[in-house]
């Protein structure tokens, strides 16, 4: 995975946020000669402007404290360097993505309109194109066009969607969907369901609903469920994580739309504050644009663009 292709997708995706946040820590460090508690307040202050929020711009800019004692840095560059590598390790520790058994069942959460159908879709041709055999479906009935949305997806990713009409049960969708993925001998079976966060108890008894079909009809499916967030919401997104994670066992998150953001920074206070592996990342509007998140990548990414791939 760690090849300049990919490195260069995630830099360019990540140009606002890089602009954002490396341009503000970049005016932070030219100021300053020596590195002392001033430099520290500002790179903070950087930090928590590029979304990263105050708990995590705080646990950040502690370790840096400690890092540059313990390593005895002396130089701007290094501090840069110093962070980058921070930033990486809060991923790698918050974050250990389990591996992917097959056959597995993916359940895709999230509101209205942070592109959880484009996600379906993305995966869809991800793991299609890795020799996996995959199955929609489209449980979320209740939104106007939500399921000709899905149709269109699958049908560019190649794949089988189980369907009903409009406000049908979505209980009846997934049950129709694992009998057609046991038939088909599908790898991966991937769920769409609706986001209405403003229902939060009808949600979490159809989620549970879903789950007890997946269980029954199902049973010897890997679970999963990805939390779908739109990164351009920043500090939001962050909020909408805390509410699901009430409602839902989250094993993943997906965080679309970093290439039209300056608030990238989200993902940082996301690893650091709710623990959940962030899966995947939309950097762009191609079917091929939803990448496997890389900590190191990202934050390098975050921090040195086009050089990612350097160091």
């Amino acid at each position: 995975m760690e090849n300049k292709g990919f490195f260069s997708k995630i830099a360019a995706g990540l140009s606002k946020t890089r602009q954002n946040l490396a341009n503000s820590v970049g005016n932070v460090l030219k100021n300053f000669t020596k590195i002392g508690e001033e430099l520290f307040e500002e790179l903070e202050e950087a930090l928590i402007l590029a979304d990263c929020g105050v708990d995590t711009s705080v646990s950040i800019i502690d370790a840096l404290r400690r890092k540059v004692k313990t390593d005895k840095i002396d130089s701007a560059e290094d501090v840069k360097d110093a962070l980058a590598a921070i930033i990486s390790e809060m991923f790698e520790a918050a974050t250990s993505p389990p591996k992917m058994n097959y056959p597995a069942v993916v359940l895709i959460i999230g509101v209205n309109g942070v592109g959880k159908t484009t996600t379906i879709g993305k995966l869809a041709a991800n793991f299609t194109a890795e020799g996996k055999s995959v199955v929609l479906a489209a449980a979320d009935t209740f939104r106007a066009a939500a399921i000709d949305q899905l149709q269109i997806w699958a049908d560019r990713a190649g794949v089988p969607l189980i369907k009903h009409q409009e406000n049908s049960d979505p209980g009846a969708v997934v049950f129709d969907a694992c009998a057609s993925a046991k038939a088909r001998a599908a790898d991966l079976l991937i769920v769409d369901t609706a986001g209405r966060l403003h229902n939060k108890k009808n949600l979490m008894e159809e989620l549970r609903k879903i789950s007890r079909i997946i269980e029954r009809e199902h049973p010897a499916a890997h679970r999963e469920t990805f939390l779908v967030l739109d990164a351009t919401t920043g500090q939001n997104a962050l909020q909408q994580a805390k509410v699901f994670a009430e409602i839902a066992d989250i094993s993943g998150i997906v965080l679309t739309k970093l290439d039209g953001t300056a608030k990238g920074g989200i993902v940082v206070a996301i690893a650091n504050e709710m623990a959940i592996p962030v899966r995947y990342i939309g950097v762009g509007e191609q079917i091929d644009d939803l990448q496997p998140f890389d900590a190191r990548a990202f934050a390098r990414g975050l921090f040195y663009g086009e050089d990612a791939n350097e160091g």
